[in-house]
């Protein structure tokens, strides 16, 4: 039988609905996006962005078709308040395309390890180097302007090192070992990610239009704002520089560019993500403060995760991904 023949497995399936999904989310906030930019690099980087994501949300309709499978409705024109004012400023917008295409970077990654046909490995194959492409765009131009946050140097020993205490491990009170490298990567990954959601939910809690929603976005603000500072405070003791915040690139507007549903998905889909993030970071930390701090972050991000999830399954805003089918229902229904 031919690779492309293959059916679909549930875990290719799966991941063919989340890219969607996600994609037609981060096609709305793109369009809205380049409406606004004034600088022309920028926009030309957003437009590369868009170019890009329509091949591939093409292809990504005609595999589910093929298969036979419902397309996701995911997010439209609809969700766009064409002409809302400028609520984010160029540099916002730009470090916000950066961040997403990490995302993006992982989402093929991930597709791919889980791809048996050979159109599907193709084609998160090339959304990877599409990925790529884009990652290289963002940072050169955030280099150029002057607005790339680089991660902490290091001066390196003349020769390497192995670890001769067991109480490498131990890292409170200011009695244990500096922070190694390697730890260093998710910590500074980690407080990026959460300047860029809690600037996003200051936005967003300033243009909602349910009350209920904008006091949800203060609240995702305030615990993004907890995360940056128990991580910013380890980097701290140790004389590291911390990532600089984002707050002041967001206007006053009031005039929302979104639909409540897309905002409310977007800080979802960002919380999902972010587990993913911490969880990495907790397995790579060999020092205890840093452990805890990351279980810690862990826990409150699911009791977010709770109540967005029965904020949107209250409005019926969250659509249901392809299920497994019920054997006993069918077996009633004969």
């Amino acid at each position: 039988m031919e690779n492309d023949n293959l059916k679909l497995t549930s875990s290719e399936i799966g991941t063919l609905w989340g890219e969607y999904i996600n994609g037609t989310m981060t096609e709305i906030v793109n369009k809205y996006m380049i409406s606004i930019l004034e600088d022309e690099e920028v926009k030309n980087v957003f437009e590369i962005a868009i170019e890009t994501w329509e091949k591939q949300k093409k292809q990504l309709v005609s595999f589910m078709e093929k298969d036979g499978f419902p397309v996701p409705n995911g997010f439209t024109e609809s969700d766009l308040n064409k002409g809302a004012k400028r609520l984010f400023s160029d540099t916002l917008c730009l470090n916000y395309l950066h961040i997403m295409t990490i995302h993006g970077l992982l989402g093929h990654t991930t597709a791919l390890s889980v791809s048996v046909r050979k159109d599907l490995r193709e084609f998160y194959n090339s959304c990877d180097n599409d990925a790529k492409r884009m990652y290289d765009l963002t940072i050169e131009l955030l280099l150029k302007k002057g607005k790339f946050q680089r991660d902490p140097y290091f001066y390196p020993k003349e020769n390497p090192e192995y670890i001769s205490t067991k109480d490498f491990t131990y890292g409170f009170f200011g009695k244990g070992r500096l922070l190694s490298a390697t730890e260093i990567i998710s910590i500074s990954l980690n407080i990026k990610k959460s300047i860029m959601a809690k600037t996003l939910s200051i936005g967003f809690s300033q243009v909602a239009e349910s009350e209920e929603i904008r006091t949800f976005f203060e609240e995702i603000g305030k615990k993004a704002d907890e995360n940056i500072q128990a991580l910013a405070s380890i980097l701290h003791k140790d004389n590291l520089p911390i990532p600089m915040s984002w707050e002041s690139e967001v206007t006053t507007s009031q005039d929302s560019p979104f639909s409540d549903k897309l905002m409310l998905y977007h800080m979802g889909f960002l919380g999902q993500t972010a587990q993913v993030y911490y969880g990495t970071g907790l397995a790579g930390a060999m020092r205890t403060d840093l452990a805890v701090v990351y279980e810690k972050t862990i826990l409150k991000t699911l009791t977010l995760t709770k109540s967005w999830f029965d904020i949107m399954v209250e409005n019926k805003w969250l659509e249901q991904p392809p299920l497994a089918p019920n054997r006993k229902e069918l077996a009633q229904d004969k």
